[in-house]
């Protein structure tokens, strides 16, 4: 399969065609891709159609970035179905109880495949922004293949990747938005050390570049990649493409899924299948 991740910059939108306009014109330059992964907040920039007074308000701008839920996902459903191909859109907020949760929704050529919420918030959407969490890890049975998702900060707790793993996944997706070359590292350790672990492939996908009409995504970091374990079946660093730091646009690369089950079981090392004697470790 061909696989596309984002790095996803942020912009402002008069009104929602624009927005249409600009993932649709993403999707088709994805080259053919069969995966699309956009980032996680990547649908923030939707804050802009309320102005800039609710753009910039924290509270304000979730409520409007929920309240387009239904268009985005319809956009989505037909993107997918027109170009036939898979499509993780931009995560953000929805509103299912008092606190909204970051949910990023999986869509497919039949329609809309289903939804993983962040299981573990940061400091910032804890103290400052007061979005919850969800916990409960999803798989996604897809024409591609098992698929799991890890949103941004939830890459970086082996539990998490590990119970995907055992899951039988052989893909997670990490759409992830950080403000820091710092928080972007240490998504992106966390990506490559589950694909490490779980010998799979994992996808990040980042926003990038600078936003001054909205404090929550003022600055982004990162750098589009893909990852596999180095055990042999794949590039000795792990890296089986990745993208310049900060800059927009697709990082793509085939992908041969049947590698994952040949590392878990002929790898140079074995750590999906010794992950168990890893479990009780004794202090002596």
């Amino acid at each position: 399969m061909k696989i596309a991740a984002a790095a996803y910059p942020i912009d402002w939108f008069e009104d929602f065609g624009q927005y249409r306009a600009k993932i649709t014109r993403w999707v088709e330059d994805a080259q053919g891709a069969d995966l699309l992964v956009f980032p996680e907040y990547g649908a923030m920039e939707l804050a802009s159609l309320g102005g800039r007074a609710v753009a910039g308000d924290l509270e304000a701008s979730l409520h409007e970035v929920a309240r387009h839920r239904d268009r985005v996902a319809a956009l989505h459903e037909d993107l997918a179905r027109r170009h036939g191909c898979h499509i993780l859109g931009a995560s953000g907020p929805v509103f299912e109880g008092a606190r909204p949760v970051n949910r990023a929704v999986l869509f497919g050529p039949d329609g809309r495949i289903g939804h993983q919420d962040k299981q573990i918030m940061t400091r910032f959407e804890r103290e400052e922004w007061d979005v919850a969490g969800a916990p409960g890890l999803r798989v996604f049975d897809t024409a591609l293949g098992r698929i799991g998702i890890l949103i941004c900060y939830d890459s970086e707790f082996p539990l998490l990747g590990r119970l995907l793993a055992e899951a039988e996944v052989e893909l997670i997706l990490v759409p992830s938005c950080t403000d820091t070359v710092a928080g972007f590292s240490r998504v992106r350790i966390g990506a490559m050390a589950r694909a490490l672990e779980s010998q799979c492939v994992v996808v990040h996908a980042p926003t990038v570049g600078d936003c001054d009409w909205m404090p929550a995504l003022d600055e982004n970091r990162g750098r589009a990649a893909i990852y596999g374990p180095p055990d042999g079946f794949w590039p000795e660093t792990g890296i089986i493409a990745e993208g310049g730091m900060d800059r927009p646009g697709w990082v793509v690369a085939e992908i041969d899924l049947s590698r994952v089950e040949q590392s878990r079981r002929d790898g140079a090392v074995l750590p999906f299948a010794h992950w168990p004697e890893s479990r009780a470790p004794k202090l002596i």
